[in-house]
């Protein structure tokens, strides 16, 4: 494991829509090969900050930021986008598998690539489910649709979908939110183990999901004009134990409001 390590700094950032302002002035460094959730209340940004790791917020006419966001010490504002979101997977709150065969779902990313060998493409799925811990559920059932899977399987899919282009970091927002327990805990314990490959950003609305699956916690709040800012970052040990605000201490204890 890679230890000691950063895997993207913030420095000052703040994204507006037009002339709203989302997040103001987070700072923030994101450790390689660990675990960092986004905690807050509804409205504070915490998923238009993680959709600013791979710029998908750039889809959106009216956004504008300022500020430094560097990944692996490169400014990822100037990078080829196309570049950086093969480099920033994103699993989604709501699994999407395409309606293709599981197959074709996980080897999408790499045909996109421009691969077409189908004994390496055979190679990256069988990897790719294996690493989502789905490989035994579906190996027999390759050219089933994607769509006929359970919830929690899907959402695995989708992950699956993710790590088959190779990804240095995997965005997830909410990604337990549409499951059930069993589902949820399948996919905090995939987690775990995806953090020996793969730095992982997620946001959870869940304080025991962040408590349980990150090794590092960031707690956002909004402020009187509404907007979203970062109130404290610390390992999630002291964060759910010893938490430095009242605000953070609040919140966890579902004393908040």
């Amino acid at each position: 494991m890679d230890n000691g390590r950063t895997k993207f700094e913030v420095r000052g950032f703040s994204l507006f829509y037009g002339s709203f302002c989302a997040l103001r002035d987070v700072d923030i460094t994101i450790p390689v090969n660990r675990i960092t959730a986004i905690i807050g209340p509804s409205g504070c940004g915490k998923s238009t900050f993680l959709r600013t790791f791979n710029r998908m917020n750039d889809l959106i006419p009216s956004v504008s930021v300022k500020g430094e966001v560097a990944m692996d010490g490169q400014d990822i504002l100037s990078m080829d986008v196309v570049e950086l979101r093969r480099r920033v997977g994103m699993v989604f709150q709501k699994p999407n598998p395409f309606p293709k065969s599981i197959f074709d779902n996980v080897a999408y990313g790499p045909r996109a690539n421009g691969l077409r060998d189908r004994a390496k493409l055979s190679q990256i799925v069988e990897q790719s489910l294996r690493r989502a811990a789905l490989w035994e559920e579906v190996k027999d059932d390759l050219g089933k649709s994607g769509l006929a899977l359970s919830g929690g399987q899907q959402q695995r899919l989708c992950i699956a979908r993710a790590l088959a282009v190779q990804p240095e970091v995997i965005l997830m927002d909410e990604p337990a939110s549409a499951l059930d327990p069993i589902a949820t805990l399948k996919i905090e314990e995939l987690i775990q183990t995806l953090k020996e490959l793969y730095t992982i950003v997620i946001v959870t609305h869940n304080m025991q999901q962040a408590a349980r699956a990150s090794d590092y916690t960031a707690f956002f709040m909004m402020a009187e004009d509404r907007a979203g800012y970062l109130v404290e970052y610390d390992s999630t040990t002291r964060i759910f134990t010893n938490p430095q605000h009242k605000q953070t201490e609040e919140y966890i204890t579902g004393r908040f409001g």
